[in-house]
């Protein structure tokens, strides 16, 4: 009575499973089928039971299916039984989808019986491949954008050097850099926080799926969002300063506080391997400078000697508050700046000759030089090339 109790719950199972479950003999030929392999592969039962299994693949696994099962029985060596893969089914209207296999051996009465276990994949890649589409999608739009900007910041830079042939010129020049800053910063933000934030969104809704490639081109586009973002804040910033509109507000604050959040801000976006390490001096930590133009200049040169320096590096940030100098010092072990560029460094839009593909608006080192004589400060640096650079920020502490 029990036996044929648990023979009736094992059909039950068999015959209610959502995924297809089929069993063939040692021949090939079909023993049973449950429902949800019926509807896969949109038979009745009796069109495949006795017929042999091969009828449900296409081409070319078809013909090779008897002599895979052939040289198993003669070999013993299987490739597919006792490990799942992704293969290709046939519909009985001709259309091919794929699906996750298992098969497990099993012996029965003295022979042996294949069991196949047949889960859909059939939305899992159609979804998969919609979110190919959108990343690349994205990615595109991206590279639109960039290339658009890369082509007005060289028109710009251009520009500005025709109109400084007169006063009159120079005028419109500022004019006219003005309004693009204005219309970069409406027209710009928008969309780059909605391919940030949908960046964002295909990441998420991919880590089921485990591809690299999503991750890959994810990545890719977060990344020029955040040079898109970097080049827009700079221009922002050049156009402040040019206008006279950036007043440093002495107020005192914690400098130590300060920098320990720029330091963990900072060294989420660090290289891998890559230690940024804070250290303090000095009996006091509070200091009177205006921390935001300060923060701007530290961020400025850290992200620098993360840009120029490897993996598996590290860069020093040291702050020191002494009886009449506040100092900075960032130090890295990165390619350096070749003696000849030295003295273009804090030129706007200049770029030393060994940065390469590394991204960059040529405006960081100008606008911080600008911001510390605002704050009655000056900059300093030695720099040996491919064996680092060392800046520091000198303040009279008021």
């Amino acid at each position: 009575m029990m036996i044929m109790e648990n023979a009736a719950l094992l059909k039950a199972i068999i015959e209610n499973a959502i995924d297809g479950i089929i069993t063939i003999d040692e021949r090939g030929k079909v023993e049973t089928i449950n429902p949800s392999a019926c509807r896969l592969f949109q038979y009745n039962p009796e069109e495949v039971i006795g017929n042999n299994i091969n009828m449900l693949m296409p081409e070319p696994y078809r013909s090779q299916h008897d002599g895979y099962i052939q040289r198993y029985q003669h070999t013993g060596d299987p490739h597919i039984i006792g490990v799942g893969r992704e293969v290709t089914g046939l519909k009985k209207d001709g259309t091919p989808f794929p699906f996750r296999l298992g098969v497990s051996e099993v012996q029965f009465l003295g022979r042996k019986i294949y069991t196949g276990f047949i889960h859909d994949l059939t939305r899992e890649k159609e979804a998969e491949e919609k979110l190919k589409e959108y990343t690349a999608h994205l990615e595109e739009e991206v590279e639109k954008r960039t290339l658009w900007l890369k082509d007005t910041v060289k028109a710009l830079q251009e520009a500005k050097e025709e109109v400084s042939l007169s006063l009159e010129k120079e005028k419109e020049l500022g004019q006219m850099k003005s309004r693009f800053v204005s219309m970069a910063s409406h027209e710009f933000r928008t969309p780059l926080s909605a391919i940030q934030l949908s960046a964002v969104l295909v990441d998420k809704y991919a880590q089921p799926f485990n591809n690299p490639q999503i991750a890959k081109h994810v990545k890719k586009i977060k990344n020029a969002v955040g040079n898109l973002t970097t080049i827009l804040n700079d221009f922002l910033s050049l156009e402040k300063l040019e206008a006279g509109r950036v007043e440093p507000a002495f107020i005192e604050f914690d400098l130590v506080k300060l920098s320990e959040e720029i330091t963990e801000e900072l060294q989420m976006v660090a290289k891998e391997n890559q230690d940024i390490i804070y250290q303090h001096t000095g009996m006091s930590s509070v200091v009177m400078l205006d921390p935001n133009l300060l923060k701007n200049c530290i961020i400025n040169l850290v992200g620098n000697a993360i840009k120029y320096s490897g993996e598996n590096t590290f860069i020093e940030f040291n702050t020191e508050i002494a009886q009449k100098h506040c100092i900075v010092t960032i130090k890295d072990n990165g390619i350096g700046i070749p003696e000849a560029d030295q003295k273009h460094l804090f030129e706007a839009f200049f770029r030393a000759h060994n940065t390469g593909n590394i991204p960059g608006t040529g405006l960081g080192l100008n606008i911080v030089g600008r911001y510390v004589g605002l704050m009655h400060g000056k900059v300093d640096f030695v720099s040996n090339l491919n064996k680092g650079t060392t800046f520091t920020l000198t303040f009279p502490t008021l």
